[in-house]
């Protein structure tokens, strides 16, 4: 790899960082609605919804973010994504569509069976987009078919192949550890009490899953590695990850959910940088056919489209991440249930 510090690689890098921030954000919001069906009473479900219920849909703006930087910078990989993956983005669409709407229905009757359908719908809901946000990372890492002119040429279930239901499992335990460390967070009593529970159970899951996917990775597609490979100093990315996952349990024994929550998305931070090291300058890989892959390069806008862009995403940015911020301290502290709450 020749490292080339361009216009086209900040770009790499820019569109790397949002989506960045929408797996960290959203991610734990998944990762509740994976859980939810753990809890067995109305209140403490209830508690956990609310947990999430004044930030996940602003969460989701880092995803349409990202979706925009993505088709303003590299337009090509906006279109071969999207019509390539268009059965898997519809289905992702209508897990985030269900979601929302289990979230806002939920508790506005009161009958038993109304209030177990939009659980079963929020918890179903929350795993598949988790598992197929998963699958999608796993196709583009593994490769898939693109002719001559970056059209995708393969079908819906051929992206339904081994190694990409494994990186779907992975995610949806990742997030499974996220989500239950920000509960814990959000809770107290006896509800925290079992929600600190899960945590190590959580770690345990996704702990197996990751050591599994690495080692498919190192053998099956060890093109992933090859940057790694080439700047040994970017191994400092899987030991600070390692260190991260090895920290949550001890500060989550300590009582210091805060800490373990930063260190889960200190984790989430570097699995992201280590994908998006071993895809560099690759955007979509094809496969068989490498030549048609889609790079940094091929794929990308104008270099004045990418300027221009550039400094809108510089003014545009801190916006983003001051209303994120102000959101969270707003809302920061446990949760108390009132009339108003979902």
């Amino acid at each position: 790899m020749n490292f080339t510090l361009d216009l086209n690689t900040v770009w790499f890098g820019l569109v790397g960082v949002l989506f960045t921030g929408y797996a960290i954000l959203d991610g734990f919001d998944l990762g509740i609605g994976a859980l939810h069906l753990f809890t067995k009473s109305d209140t403490d479900r209830r508690v956990m919804i609310n947990a999430i219920g004044p930030v996940w849909d602003g969460n989701e703006v880092w995803l349409v973010t990202g979706g925009g930087a993505l088709f303003a910078a590299f337009p090509e990989v906006y279109a071969t994504s999207f019509s390539g993956f268009y059965m898997a983005m519809m289905l992702l669409l209508f897990g985030l569509i269900f979601r929302a709407v289990a979230i806002d229905f939920r508790s506005k009757q009161p009958m038993r069976w109304w209030r177990q359908f939009w659980d079963v719908s929020f918890s179903v809901s929350s795993i598949v987009s988790s598992l197929l946000i998963g699958v999608a990372l796993g196709n583009i890492a593994w490769g898939i078919p693109l002719n001559e002119e970056f059209e995708f040429v393969g079908s819906f279930w051929g992206l339904l192949h081994p190694y990409a239901l494994l990186v779907g499992v992975t995610t949806v335990a990742l997030f499974m550890m996220h989500g239950a460390i920000y509960a814990v967070m959000k809770t107290d009593g006896d509800l925290q009490a079992r929600v600190r529970g899960w945590v190590n159970n959580t770690i345990i899951i996704f702990v197996i899953c990751y050591v599994m996917t690495t080692l498919v990775t190192l053998i099956y597609v060890p093109h992933m590695t090859a940057n790694l490979k080439a700047f040994p100093v970017l191994f400092i990315i899987p030991i600070l990850n390692a260190l991260a996952i090895a920290n949550i349990p001890r500060e989550i024994h300590h009582e210091r959910e805060f800490r373990a929550f930063l260190s889960s998305c200190a984790s989430m931070a570097a699995l992201l940088a280590l994908f998006g090291i071993g895809m560099y300058p690759n955007m979509i890989l094809s496969r068989p056919m490498v030549d048609y892959s889609l790079t940094i390069y091929n794929a990308a806008s104008s270099a004045k489209t990418l300027n221009i862009m550039l400094i809108i995403a510089l003014l545009g940015m801190p916006l983003v991440i001051a209303y994120t911020i102000s959101i969270y301290w707003i809302f920061r502290g446990k949760v108390k249930l009132d009339a108003s709450s979902y």
